[in-house]
């Protein structure tokens, strides 16, 4: 199945605390037989609404395919994660992997990933 996260880190944490949560996120996809197909790490942005007395926040998307027992055990790890704000795993269907793929990779880019 193909997944897409999005997770908001608390916009305290460093530019390396940045990069090793996202290292950490998609090493746990990896090592759980998942396979990170696109990472998008959007950087500090405003939140829609205060979550921890916290107004900006450090937005991360990856796109990966993987089996749907891996989702448990991200969660579980995502909950875990004081640095974690919050997440949201969605499942993608053929017709998101398709508008993701042009996105990510252009025009007529050939699908580089597995349909749902």
């Amino acid at each position: 199945m193909n997944y897409e996260l999005m997770v908001i880190f608390t916009p305290v944490l460093s530019e390396d605390e940045y990069k090793a949560a996202q290292k950490k996120f998609a090493d746990i996809i990896k090592d759980n037989g998942g396979n990170v197909t696109h990472e998008n790490p959007w950087g500090l942005r405003s939140l829609a609404y205060p979550i921890r007395k916290k107004t900006t926040g450090m937005y991360l998307v990856l796109e990966y395919t993987a089996p749907t027992d891996l989702n448990e055990k991200l969660k579980i790890q995502l909950n875990r994660d004081e640095n974690v704000l919050r997440h949201m795993v969605t499942a993608l269907d053929k017709y998101a992997v398709a508008y993701n793929n042009r996105k990510n990779f252009g025009a007529n880019a050939e699908s580089k990933t597995t349909e749902a």
